[in-house]
């Protein structure tokens, strides 16, 4: 969240403050600038893109504890499964039934960049161990924050949400069939801002 507003007032400010200089300056200096007076907008509305997923992250790691994985199956293929578009995948046991998997799913695609270079079929052995150990926190029937691991494995990094969005007939964030108890239904509203049916 930190790191968003700061980019959004670094982005903001610089425009304005270049827009001060070139005012006062030689006519000469406009065009220096011009390059930013075009691109400063539009990354400000790409940063104001990052908020809410931001403050998702921040909704989930108040309700939920991170988990270190290791092995945990992913992928960028379309699944049948999954009833929205996404960007790539990871499966969680399901917290009723540790044998059951779960497929969570990227939704959006700002700073996937990453995640999917080394999600890739064809991605180097060295970027595909940088994901050999997972970071989560969340419920797998919900919503979760996904994160890398950084050297060591002592600190969670590159954090995204992921969501469930299992294509049943009846889909509506409902969790049907899964064992879920007014405690996790009630942990899953928070996490999720209030979005799941009753």
């Amino acid at each position: 969240m930190a790191m968003n507003v700061v980019g959004l007032f670094g982005w903001v400010g610089g425009w304005v403050l270049l827009f001060g200089v070139s005012v006062y300056s030689a006519d000469w200096i406009v065009w220096v600038f011009l390059p930013y007076f075009i691109y400063a907008p539009y990354r400000a509305l790409t940063q104001l893109r990052y908020f809410p997923a931001a403050l998702s992250m921040l909704r989930v790691l108040r309700t939920s504890r991170w988990q270190l994985m290791r092995g945990v199956p992913y992928g960028l293929t379309d699944r049948p499964d999954v009833a929205v578009r996404h960007y790539g995948w990871f499966e969680f046991p399901n917290p009723a039934d540790p044998e059951q998997w779960l497929p969570m799913v990227f939704t959006r695609h700002l700073r996937l960049e990453w995640w999917s270079r080394r999600m890739a079929p064809r991605a180097k052995p060295h970027l595909k161990a940088q994901i050999e150990d997972i970071w989560f926190a969340g419920d797998s029937r919900f919503i979760g924050v996904v994160a890398a691991s950084s050297r060591g494995a002592k600190a969670p990094r590159r954090m995204h949400v992921i969501e469930q969005h299992m294509n049943f007939p009846h889909y509506g964030k409902r969790p049907n069939g899964w064992e879920v108890g007014p405690d996790g239904i009630s942990r899953g509203r928070r996490a999720a801002g209030d979005s799941i049916a009753p």
